[in-house]
């Protein structure tokens, strides 16, 4: 017997393909492919996006693993368009399967971005120059929230804006609004006019008795101290009205 013969055979080892064949290559993430034929079609030519693309397209940021459409057809089933959807409080995305607070800041950065690109173009501006882009940001800003904001527009002597501030959360009526509270931030920012401005979640801009009640009682704690109320502007949907222009203060 030979020597190869008696020596004992070693482990064998592991076959390569135990099947015989070579396995297959893992299939490419379809989903992956999706999102970047959308960022593609997005960086060519964006207002080809319906919304529910632009809302994927958002999400891809806050969900990497997740197939957003989904939850894009959730929101605007919701809601009805882009614009109710990033303007939504938190509260109420996060009640919609799958949003959590990742989407939510995905979403109301958008907003914050909309805003400061429109607020930029009528911060220390004349108004009367600007009105048309005064308008678009307030319509921006308030048309599509679901609860009143009081806003008040600080301007100097020349009429350029000098502050935007939110007063108020909630319904806008005699016992919310404190004229001396108004007359006070406009003498610290050394403003020579106030613009009043609030929304009416209805849509409906039609100025109510207490809109006209609250402008009186403002206008007059102003004028007490040579501070001109220029106006009372009630945003909605549905477009805009002056309370100024309708002679109601």
């Amino acid at each position: 017997m030979t020597n190869r013969e008696n020596e004992t055979p070693g482990p064998t080892e592991p076959e390569l393909f135990p099947s015989g064949k070579p396995a297959r290559a893992p299939r490419a993430n379809a989903a992956s492919g999706h999102r970047s034929r959308l960022r593609e079609r997005f960086l060519t030519e964006p207002d080809s996006l319906p919304d529910y693309e632009l809302l994927e397209l958002i999400l891809f940021q806050a969900q990497p693993r997740v197939d957003t459409k989904p939850l894009a057809r959730r929101l605007l089933a919701e809601f009805g368009d882009f614009a109710r959807i990033i303007s939504a409080g938190r509260s109420e995305l996060e009640r919609i399967e799958g949003m959590g607070p990742a989407g939510v800041a995905a979403l109301k950065a958008v907003e914050a971005g909309a805003h400061r690109l429109l607020r930029t173009k009528v911060m220390d501006r004349p108004l009367l120059a600007t009105w048309d882009s005064v308008l678009e940001y307030l319509h921006a800003k308030l048309a599509h929230q679901t609860v009143e904001h009081f806003r008040l527009l600080f301007l100097d002597t020349r009429n350029r804006l000098i502050a935007d501030e939110l007063s108020q959360r909630g319904t806008l009526n005699q016992s919310s609004v404190y004229p001396r509270e108004v007359v006070k931030r406009a003498l610290d920012l050394h403003a020579a006019a106030v613009i009043m401005v609030h929304n009416h979640p209805s849509g409906d801009p039609t100025p109510s008795a207490s809109d006209q009640d609250v402008s009186l009682k403002v206008r007059d704690a102003l004028n007490g101290v040579g501070i001109r109320l220029h106006d009372h502007l009630v945003i909605g949907r549905q477009g805009h009205v002056s309370l100024k222009a309708m002679g109601l203060f």
